[in-house]
């Protein structure tokens, strides 16, 4: 568990030394308000915030563009700022999603980027930080990612689970003969035995 918390600090010391040889500052500009526009009344005009380059959420999301368009990271910077100002962390299962092509990721199987596949939030907030309810500032309670969700990365005990279904679904399925069936069991037990 240790070992895991240690993890996050490298990535984070991993982007800010190639932010720092690169020259590019940690604090991303403010972006300037726009000029209100009189066909959208309701449009916003203020500033938006700026963005911390040495957050865990920033250099998540830098990292996974860069390896994913295999190019620098500071290609991947003004996307990186984007998203965060626009989504937040919770951006980052968006952009998770966007680079498997727009499908659903589902966390039992495949390991959040932003929190290792844990589950719990990995930096650490304290009860105040995050708003619990004052009922539980003293229960010690885990503060789930806001990634994935608090899905726990189990995809050898997800996947027998889920073979073993298949097996019963298809043992049952009308219109195969027993053969058949035995088949499909025959395939189902030897995906079981691979590592």
């Amino acid at each position: 568990m240790t070992r895991l918390f240690t993890e996050f600090p490298k990535r984070i010391a991993n982007i800010t030394t190639q932010l720092i040889t690169q020259g590019i500052p940690f604090l991303a500009p403010v972006t300037p308000a726009t000029p209100p526009d009189p066909d959208d009344p309701w449009g916003s005009n203020h500033p938006a915030p700026p963005v911390d380059l040495t957050t865990l959420a920033w250099c998540t999301a830098v990292q996974m563009l860069a390896d994913h368009h295999r190019t620098a990271i500071a290609q991947r910077v003004p996307a990186a700022d984007a998203l965060l100002r626009e989504l937040g962390v919770r951006g980052l299962a968006r952009l998770h999603s966007d680079l498997h092509h727009g499908a659903l990721i589902d966390y039992r199987f495949t390991r959040c980027p932003y929190c290792a596949g844990l589950g719990e939030d990995p930096t650490l907030p304290d009860c105040r930080e995050v708003g619990c309810p004052p009922q539980y500032e003293f229960a010690d309670h885990p503060h789930i990612c806001l990634v994935c969700r608090g899905e726990g990365y189990q995809p050898e005990w997800f996947a027998e689970k889920h073979v073993a279904e298949l097996d019963r679904w298809l043992a049952t399925s009308l219109g195969h003969g027993p053969g058949r069936a035995l088949w499909y069991r025959r395939l189902a037990q030897s995906f079981r035995k691979r590592p």
